[in-house]
């Protein structure tokens, strides 16, 4: 690059060397004392002590040479000048012809460079439009990417995980119906004309600020839902269900209030919440301790064996209770006296006892003559008794749990429930005795 602003690689683009009359070939000398036009002179005239007319050897000279970074220290402004003239030769985005005309430089480097330093460098752009382009960005970022490290799910048209996120559609990072979907429709009829009166203008000027208000609802909408993480719906369950039952009811009640919040804070606060959840209990725990007399843990490890046993034997005395009011019931007798010697055994009741809440259960269901009786076990039909449940059901039932345990390595309650319809409290009957009896495992 010569100082007068010449970036040409071309030797014939220059002027000849006044002293052998070649062509010029980076680098070359400029006398900073001739002139204009300037006196330039090839390296090899320059170390000769060329003088000519005006010009004498000791002058000051200048070495013009274009082996200098201007943009960016690993490239030089030769390499500059021919990145622009490869792109006006081959096209904006042939990277691969330039990097071949280059021969420099990769595809990639150039297409890089190219792009932060041509494209979106904000030196070659007026205030303006920096302003301008500053306000578009803050109004016109609509879109909510799905994380790049997840494998953003693709559900179908109006199914359940679809539902689940809102519409959602992470190809387009965007959403099959916006909030206030028809908000556009009050500007479709509207149209400026130059012999509108003044009230009639100012009424359409109104009508289109309303419009971009309801804009900026949408997109405040869109913020909060990428800003909290809430298109994944089933991560942010399962994250919440890590707390405990009480944490879990605050954190239902905090969900209207973290919009006015951001996502760290409201994640603190929930957080700062579960650590005094759990430093109050174990607090209560230690007080329990102490009102007990006990004053280390070897003391306190032995106190809670005792009121374990405690517990069960004052749920014996309630079994107890309860099986007295079916004393008449030889068949809930007959329960009663199998779990109660289940429990003294020291093993699992097979069969819980039904409670009573101030009315009379329903009496076991009578297998005799039912299809499918004789493929139960005796278990298998105790159960189907109490939970007064037809055999050909259970069957099915069993049939359905087993083999989506086999498919997942294990089962849990929610998703027992949702694969078999039924009133909940027989699934989960159903569920801890195919657990129990070891043909399904726990989640």
């Amino acid at each position: 690059m010569d100082r007068l602003g010449s970036f040409s690689n071309d030797p014939f683009d220059k002027p000849p060397c006044r002293g052998c009359s070649s062509y010029l070939m980076e680098p070359y000398i400029k006398c900073a004392e001739c002139g204009p036009p300037p006196f330039l002179l090839c390296l090899q005239c320059f170390t000769r002590g060329f003088e000519y007319k005006k010009h004498q050897s000791d002058h000051t000279y200048e070495i013009m040479t274009s082996d200098f970074p201007v943009l960016d220290p690993s490239w030089t402004a030769q390499e500059e000048m021919a990145l622009l003239e490869a792109v006006m030769d081959c096209g904006f985005g042939n990277w691969q012809d330039v990097a071949n005309q280059m021969c420099t430089k990769t595809k990639e480097e150039c297409e890089k460079h190219y792009m932060k330093h041509f494209i979106n460098n904000p030196l070659f752009a007026s205030t303006l439009l920096n302003l301008k382009q500053a306000e578009e960005a803050k109004t016109a970022d609509t879109a909510i990417p799905f994380q790049s490290t997840d494998d953003p799910p693709r559900p179908a048209f109006d199914s359940l995980l679809s539902r689940d996120m809102a519409g959602y559609m992470p190809a387009r990072a965007d959403f099959i119906e916006e909030f206030d979907n028809y908000a556009e429709w009050d500007l479709r009829d509207i149209d400026f004309v130059e012999d509108d009166s003044d009230i009639l203008h100012a009424l359409k000027i109104a009508v289109v600020d309303i419009y971009h208000s309801r804009l900026k609802e949408r997109q405040r909408r869109k913020k909060i839902i990428r800003d909290h993480g809430l298109i994944n719906l089933k991560k942010f369950q399962l994250m919440e269900r890590h707390y405990p039952k009480e944490v879990q009811d605050l954190y239902e009640t905090m969900r209207r209030f973290a919009r006015i919040v951001g996502p760290v804070e409201h994640d603190k606060f929930i957080e700062s919440y579960a650590l005094e959840f759990e430093l109050r209990r174990e607090i209560r725990r230690l007080q329990e301790y102490r009102t007990a007399g006990i004053t280390n843990f070897c003391s306190a490890r032995a106190y809670d064996h005792l009121k374990k046993t405690r517990e069960e034997e004052r749920l014996k005395r309630t079994m107890l209770s309860e099986v007295l009011q079916y004393i008449q019931d030889s068949s809930a007798c007959q329960q009663w006296l199998r779990r109660q010697a289940d429990i003294d055994s020291g093993l699992c009741p097979s069969i819980p006892m039904a409670s009573n809440s101030g009315r009379r259960s329903a009496p076991p269901l009578n297998l005799t003559g039912l299809p499918g009786t004789e493929k139960l076990n005796e278990k298998e039909k105790e159960l189907c008794q109490m939970v007064r449940l037809v055999p050909g059901a259970y069957l099915e039932y069993k049939s359905a749990l087993v083999n989506e345990c086999n498919k997942q390595g294990s089962l849990r309650l929610a998703q027992a429930r949702a694969l078999i319809k039924i009133d909940v409290n027989k699934t989960r009957k159903i569920y801890d005795f195919l657990i129990r009896e070891g043909y399904i495992t726990k989640a």
